[in-house]
């Protein structure tokens, strides 16, 4: 019985080791291959801008239709790329008109308050007993309302004191700098914060960035609040009555409120009265 010894020769081995070597590199060219071939397929995706647009009867949700706002439209524009919805916020959220609450103001409800006749009256003509004179141009004379310096005292206490106007910002706020002595009003907003709707400038509250079931405003003009009717406080348009006591009358009223839960029904009650 023969033993059968199988013995290499050096230039087999080192052809084989060079064929396993080239299968080697190519499947690995292959497999990378196969990677770029997926890639390549994916942001062709990203590159293609020439998207089909959707059909009438397709289930995709419809854009929301454009907003009148200060007498001009608002379109959302439909994204040209698929990815787009992975890569943007499509609807990034609105910047609200108040900036973020103060820690002192924490538990308080906002209160939006009038100028023109609700706190002042102004004339330009000149009248005698005049509490100041704002030079706007020509000069504008301003009466304050009776007891209108303890009213915002009072309410700067209470609240969450916001100044809202349908008037010009170049008017109103030198008229606030001088009314306001106590640095009631946390903010300022004026004509361009208004929504111009129907002819009127409408102080829409859903924007300003606070919970509607603790925001009240306070105005003499009901097409201002004609958006949020439920959250109003009506007051009578005040021009020269020195007898006038509104806002001294509403003290009590606000004191309580301010120590609701919400205000929805107890300004349903006041509206009922």
């Amino acid at each position: 019985m023969s033993i059968i010894t199988q013995v290499s020769n050096p230039k087999e081995e080192e052809i084989l080791a060079f064929n396993q070597d080239k299968a080697s590199q190519s499947k690995g060219s292959l497999k990378k291959q196969r990677n770029r071939s997926i890639f390549s397929s994916l942001f062709c995706c990203f590159r293609n801008y020439n998207v089909e647009q959707p059909a009438a009867n397709s289930n995709t949700s419809a854009l929301p239709p454009p907003v009148e706002e200060n007498g001009s439209l608002l379109r959302c524009a439909a994204p040209t790329n698929p990815f787009t919805f992975l890569m943007f916020d499509v609807n990034p959220p609105a910047k609200y008109l108040l900036p973020e609450m103060k820690i002192s103001d924490y538990g308080r409800k906002c209160v939006v308050i009038d100028l023109d006749e609700t706190l002042v009256h102004s004339s330009f003509k000149p009248i005698s007993n005049a509490d100041f004179i704002v030079p706007v141009e020509i000069d504008v004379y301003v009466l304050k309302r009776p007891h209108v310096d303890e009213f915002l005292q009072k309410m700067g206490e209470l609240f969450e004191c916001v100044l809202f106007t349908a008037s010009l910002a170049k008017y109103a706020d030198p008229v606030a700098d001088l009314l306001d002595q106590w640095g009631v009003f946390r903010a300022r907003l004026f004509r361009e914060s208004c929504v111009f709707h129907r002819g009127n400038y409408v102080k829409d509250l859903s924007r300003l960035g606070r919970e509607l079931n603790n925001v009240i405003i306070v105005d003499n003009s009901p097409a201002s609040y004609i958006f949020h009717p439920e959250n109003a406080v009506p007051v009578q348009s005040w021009f020269d009555d020195i007898n006038d006591t509104e806002l001294l009358d509403l003290l009590p009223f606000f004191e309580g409120l301010s120590k609701e839960e919400e205000v929805y029904g107890v300004l349903q009650n006041l509206r009922s009265r």
